[in-house]
């Protein structure tokens, strides 16, 4: 993990329908897709409300007491204090236990299986695919009924990309004489980045130029300019020997590079160079253009 975290949030608030929660989800999915993210996994659950989790906090604690001794010290730790954050424990030597822990949505109020059914109902209605997580729970007391969380298996054992939820009672809990209920997310900008970066492929230049030499470097400069104004991506490398330029080529990932040296420019022909298959050519500034757009 990174030292500083920067997050993109988004937070709706004033409604407790079922459909503003759908409707943050669905702007998740669209924005992750949009972003080029691909085969990551959205989690859901319900963690109830202040009617119905205390009694679950409660079973859960009992269930623990017996089978604290089985847990790493941290979770021996939370099995009293903050029992459903052992549930959030990714460490492999706790699953056998956490398996066996009675499921939070066994406990769900009326209310809060209703609200949880619908949430349910308008994502399948969105046909957006989701997987129902008993274990995905939030640690503070002022988040309640929907939690979710995308995944991607890019980004190893700290898999989340973004985490998000219903905080209903946090306005209330600060001082706020009027009811605010809410639900937002936050991506972590960076793990973001990984997980797209991780399954994109490099996109290399059109055009390397190689030139060699003072006039070249000119010569160069004049012609990278004309191929961008040609729609072509260039990059000139000055101040390089052939096989300093073409090393440099190989790491943007060109698909070609022009060598542009005293003979070529006195011949009014260059060397051009498929980065693939190794194919070098003579051709004059004329032919180019129409020789890259075969490309």
């Amino acid at each position: 993990r990174y030292r500083q975290f920067y997050q993109i949030g988004v937070e709706a608030i004033g409604s407790e329908s079922p459909v503003v929660d759908a409707e943050i989800i669905e702007m998740v999915v669209e924005l992750l897709a949009r972003a080029g993210l691909t085969g990551f996994e959205l989690l859901i659950n319900s963690v109830g409300c202040q009617t119905c989790r205390p009694a679950y906090v409660e079973t859960l604690r009992e269930a623990l007491r017996p089978l604290a001794s089985q847990l790493t010290p941290d979770n021996q730790r939370r099995a009293e204090t903050n029992p459903l954050r052992v549930l959030d424990s990714k460490a492999p030597e706790d699953e056998g236990v956490i398996e066996k822990l009675p499921s939070i949505l066994d406990h769900l109020c009326d209310t809060c299986r209703a609200h949880f059914d619908a949430v349910r109902r308008y994502l399948n209605d969105r046909e957006i695919a989701f997987t129902v997580k008993p274990r995905l729970v939030r640690g503070l007391d002022y988040y309640m009924r929907t939690t979710f969380e995308v995944v991607h298996g890019n980004l190893g054992a700290q898999n989340s990309v973004l985490g998000g939820g219903r905080y209903d009672g946090l306005a209330e809990s600060l001082g706020s004489k009027v009811a605010s209920p809410g639900i937002g997310f936050s991506i972590g900008e960076d793990r973001l980045v990984m997980a797209v970066e991780e399954q994109q492929q490099p996109v290399g230049v059109d055009v390397f130029i190689a030139a060699l030499g003072e006039q070249a470097v000119s010569h160069a400069g004049v012609l990278a300019r004309d191929l961008r104004r040609n729609g072509f991506s260039v990059e000139v490398a000055a101040d390089a020997k052939l096989k300093r330029a073409l090393d440099l080529a190989n790491k943007t990932n060109a698909r070609r590079t022009l060598i542009i040296g005293d003979d070529e420019i006195n011949a009014g022909e260059y060397s051009l160079k498929d980065m693939v298959s190794g194919a070098q050519e003579r051709v004059t500034r004329a032919a180019l253009l129409k020789q890259l757009g075969q490309a």
